[in-house]
């Protein structure tokens, strides 16, 4: 009988078997992006002590799922293996769980009552456990008669909230009678999602009939999606927004009403602008994106990169022509601490 052990990747010999493993079975990308945020992996041994299986939990995320079914019961050992994972998860008081896969795993997963989120020719993207999306839609803040208002929606990590932000929120506010600004909860940023969160509310207060709320985990990140299944960095980059624009599109958008999406131009960065013209594709026609065109300031384009630059540099007094001054406040009271994140590593180029 096939039995359960704990696998540290940390030992050499170990983690050569475990890569050999899922290498066999078409997974391939052993990168620090997707290893190092591991925080427990098992390992399915036959009774001759072969590795037969694996799985890890990152976070809340099951990922590197594989195993050899040869002799075996069909998805007897799948089962075995999702089924100790979750009891991990449970020991450790994490009671909803997402799964990235290929396609053809989805099924599978469902059997072990995951429900489907979102669904391409390549992945799936799936979750288990309470609260689910049904319950984050329902905790969000509406108003009355919200199904006959025009109701918009803009997704930022703001990192920081800069005066760019600031001109699509209000633009968006005289637009429409509600606008939701979903924060991107990905925590791998400069300023913490906490910090990210609170200069968002600072920076629109102004806007009464905007509301800024969490992303949570259905704002599908490139930081959170795994690439270890997917051939190309360009795979990557068109999967994850096919599944984060499903996910809007058809869990989200529609109790809330939203029609209509605000998003950046992107006149630098080549994978946000692809990002951008794939949600144009993916989203339309029930959910109308507006791409506005980027803020300048004395014909500098205004950008939180630009921002996370300028604290490096230590040049507070510049900072103050691209940001709101509650984000420049902040900035200014907890300049060292910033830079010193920098110092640790905290890389600040992207978006």
């Amino acid at each position: 009988m096939d039995q359960v052990v704990d696998l540290f990747l940390s030992d050499a010999s170990t983690r050569k078997k475990w890569e050999e493993l899922l290498s066999s079975l078409g997974l391939h990308d052993f990168s620090e992006r997707e290893v190092d945020v591991i925080d427990h992996t098992i390992g399915l041994k036959d009774e001759e002590g072969n590795l037969v299986g694996t799985g890890s939990v990152a976070g809340n995320v099951l990922k590197y799922i594989g195993v050899k079914n040869d002799d075996m019961a069909q998805g007897a050992r799948f089962n075995k293996v999702v089924s100790s994972l979750m009891q991990y998860l449970v020991n450790e008081r994490i009671f909803h769980s997402f799964v990235f896969t290929k396609a053809k795993y989805a099924t599978s997963f469902e059997h072990l009552h995951f429900n489907l989120l979102a669904k391409t020719d390549t992945a799936a993207f799936l979750e288990n456990g309470m609260p689910d999306v049904t319950d984050y839609v329902a905790d969000l803040p509406k108003v009355e008669d919200q199904a006959t208002k025009k109701v918009a929606a803009i997704v930022m990590n703001a990192n920081p909230f800069t005066l760019g932000h600031q001109y699509l929120v209000k633009l968006a506010s005289e637009e429409n009678d509600l606008v939701y600004v979903f924060v991107v909860a990905n925590d791998a940023s400069l300023f913490s999602f906490d910090e990210r969160l609170e200069l968002v509310k600072a920076g629109t207060q102004a806007f009464a009939n905007v509301k800024v709320v969490l992303g949570g985990d259905y704002m599908v990140s490139p930081a959170t999606f795994p690439a270890y299944f997917l051939k190309t960095p360009a795979d990557l980059i068109k999967v994850q927004t096919v599944i984060d624009a499903a996910v809007f599109k058809n869990k989200i958008a529609p109790d809330l009403n939203i029609h209509k999406r605000y998003l950046g131009q992107e006149p630098f960065s080549k994978t946000t602008n692809f990002y951008n013209e794939s949600l144009i594709d993916e989203l339309g026609p029930d959910i109308d994106v507006v791409v506005v065109k980027r803020l300048e300031e004395n014909q500098e384009i205004v950008t939180a990169t630009k921002v996370r630059q300028l604290i490096k540099a230590d040049k507070l007094k510049e900072i103050s022509k691209f940001v709101p001054p509650t984000t420049y406040e902040f900035v200014k009271k907890n300049m060292d601490e910033l830079q010193s994140r920098i110092k640790k590593g905290m890389k600040i180029d992207g978006n």
